[in-house]
């Protein structure tokens, strides 16, 4: 019996009740990616240690799977739950300190590691890798962090996504399948590092990854620069991204026919159990733009520019447009009102109130007023109104937008717009980081941790990510099951998946009873 297989059999009692829940699930996983193994040959240690570091992350990513809370007290959590029985881990080596020395270990080899088990996962799961989206996001931390390690991402005030401009941050990118939205690369980066600047790398990267296979890098505005755009085209990879302001001005899309588009035959997810009527439309229509770099010498690109109509997006600017006039309607009616009162005794008073109602309700760029001064009575005066020529110019390009793409006429259309429709996959893949996954805040002790859990948490994501797709397959497509969400069936979801597999129980038995013996 081996060192493992005794901390195994060594039961605390047969009346003990722990939680089981997902771990044996997990555990076949990362046995399936070769976890372990792949950490243990990029990081090894002493053969007498108690814990290898791959065995040390595999409890953390079954950790962050199964309690979903800030990295403390893992300890605890091993005891309630099976881990000694199903990973062979015993929880009391699972302590702060090693948990610490296991985070510094594998910091250094980060890139190999991903590699490596997002290579594993493609081969044993058949992961399709022709289409790859990739997008960036912030996560928060709470701490200094005045001492950098300089080989790691560094903590830095930033743009963040949840707008806490108080805290520092460090950014994730990640790179998902079209096929089920798998995470097979993500990569931290400075939290001050632009997103533009780090797309040629991650490319790279994947190009490693998809060999020999090519594929279709989709992405947000940021993956559009000359710089970008000439790289993916001598790398020979396809992208797809929407254009910026930059690359197509709102009077480029007032300009456009929708009769003299062409219609889509895309119906949304959310629309399927819609009425035909009732689901939203997509037109499309195209023509070519140029991008040149800043030397002379740099060639001129020649990129395609699909100009995208869709009936939904079109309704939710209207509305939320007629809103927002809606409330600066009322902020104005009720400064009107308060004319010449203490809050608005002059002019100037009242100028800066306008400002600021216009830069609140955004409505700018229509508003138009004249304050001045009653000559009679000395009280301020005000008269606004909306411009109708601006409103209707902003009218004019409700539901358009742009997508900009190297790739050859032979694909039409229609067919870009489907390809770029999973985009919202990686983005929602980064709410599960930040949701079941409970990413932020962060807070550790220096920045080579914050990288290695970065790894960790990403690791748990694409085992999520991968149980969810695999359930999927082996139903039909449309199938609804039962138990998972309460009072209706629901489509398997991977966070419905753990919300069930979580009621699961064990009772460890004395080791000197024979299995059969139950």
């Amino acid at each position: 019996m081996d060192q493992r297989e005794r901390r195994r059999a060594r039961y605390v009692g047969a009346s003990i009740e722990k939680q089981l829940g997902a771990l044996p699930v997990i555990a076949d996983y990362c046995h399936r990616l070769d976890l372990a193994d792949i950490i243990d040959r990029a990081c090894p240690i002493r053969d007498l240690a108690h814990l290898t570091h791959g065995q040390v992350i595999e409890a953390l990513v079954a950790n962050r799977l199964t309690s979903p809370a800030p990295l403390v007290r893992v300890t605890e959590w091993a005891r309630e739950h099976a881990v000694e029985e199903v990973f062979g881990a015993d929880p009391e080596l699972l302590n702060d300190d090693r948990i610490g020395r296991a985070l510094d270990a594998i910091a250094p080899e980060l890139d190999r590691i991903v590699g490596s088990v997002g290579a594993q996962a493609i081969s044993v799961f058949g992961l399709d890798t022709s289409r790859l989206h990739w997008d960036m996001t912030s996560i928060s931390l709470y701490g200094a962090y005045e001492q950098i390690d300089a080989d790691h991402p560094a903590p830095k005030f930033g743009h963040p996504k949840d707008r806490r401009l108080d805290l520092k941050q460090i950014q994730a990118g990640l790179a998902a399948t079209g096929d089920g939205g798998v995470p097979v690369f993500h990569r931290a980066y400075d939290g001050g590092a632009g997103e533009v600047a780090q797309v040629v790398g991650a490319m790279t990267e994947l190009q490693k990854m998809a060999k020999p296979q090519e594929f279709l890098l989709i992405g947000d505005s940021k993956l559009v620069s000359y710089t970008n755009v000439s790289a993916m085209i001598d790398a020979g990879v396809g992208f797809i991204a929407p254009a910026s302001k930059a690359y197509t001005p709102a009077a480029r899309l007032a300009a456009l026919d929708l009769d003299s588009a062409t219609q889509v035959d895309y119906v949304a997810q959310r629309d399927t159990s819609k009425p035909a009527a009732a689901r939203g439309r997509w037109h499309v229509s195209e023509d070519t733009m140029t991008l040149a770099g800043k030397r002379k010498r740099d060639p001129v690109l020649t990129l395609r520019r699909v100009f995208v109509h869709s009936t939904a997006r079109a309704h939710a600017a209207a509305t939320a447009r007629a809103k927002k006039l809606d409330r600066a309607r009322d902020d104005l009616d009720r400064l009107a009102r308060g004319l010449g009162s203490r809050h608005y005794p002059d002019e100037k008073a009242v100028t800066a109130r306008v400002a600021a109602i216009a830069a609140a309700r955004r409505v700018t760029a229509y508003l138009r007023t004249e304050t001045g001064t009653d000559p009679a009575t000395g009280k301020p005066t005000l008269r606004w109104w909306f411009d109708q020529a601006a409103l209707d110019a902003e009218t004019a390009t409700d539901g358009w937008y742009a997508l900009l793409t190297n790739l050859p006429a032979t694909v039409a259309a229609a067919e870009i717009l489907r390809r770029y429709k999973g985009q919202e996959v990686v983005e929602r893949r980064y709410s599960t980081i930040k949701g079941p996954l409970a990413v932020a805040p962060m807070f550790l002790k220096n920045n080579r941790r914050i990288a290695a859990l970065i790894t960790v948490i990403c690791l748990a994501l694409l085992i999520f990510c991968l149980i969810e797709r695999q359930l999927r397959l082996a139903i039909a497509p449309q199938t609804t099951l039962d138990g998972l969400y309460v009072g209706r069936p629901a489509k398997p979801t991977g966070r419905l998946v753990f919300e069930a597999l979580a009621r699961l129980r064990l009772i460890p038995g004395p080791p000197h009873i024979a299995p059969d013996a139950y």
